[in-house]
């Protein structure tokens, strides 16, 4: 795991809270050893966007809230905003890369990876791997 803390997708976060997603047990592990060894969870507010969404979308109303609520409070995750720079950086990276199939909170995550030298994400997103990062989760 990077030195400098690893990544926290969407794929993750719906997995600790999803218990029939086929990640969460793995999540669930990785995120306990990351907590025993002190290393961050750095996301992005698209990240915690795009994991409400679904999880209100898929399990209910009141266990998005909890999730909100522990994101919140936990001092494990590090919040990065994406404005200004990091948003214009975003939009290029989507831009030249359209041949493939990455989403635009996708790129807004590759960029903040780059822009922290953190090489590892906890996803189950095989675009990770396909953008050169290395992925902690089993890919689907």
């Amino acid at each position: 795991m990077a030195s400098r803390g690893v990544f926290g997708d969407t794929s993750f976060f719906f997995a600790l809270v999803a218990k029939r997603d086929p990640a969460h047990r793995p999540a669930v592990v990785a995120y306990e050893k990351l907590l025993k060894s002190g290393v961050r969870v750095v996301t992005t507010d698209y990240v915690v966007d795009e994991t409400l969404t679904l999880t209100r979308a898929r399990i209910d109303a009141r266990t998005t809230l909890t999730l909100l609520d522990r994101m919140e409070r936990s001092e494990a995750i590090d919040l990065k905003m994406l404005s200004g720079e990091r948003f214009l950086a975003s939009k290029q990276y989507f831009r030249k890369h359209s041949d493939h199939g990455y989403s635009f909170t996708d790129c807004a995550s590759f960029v903040v990876m780059d822009e922290l030298e953190i090489r590892a994400a906890l996803t189950t997103d095989r675009h990770f791997k396909e953008a050169g990062f290395e992925v902690l989760l089993p890919t689907a």
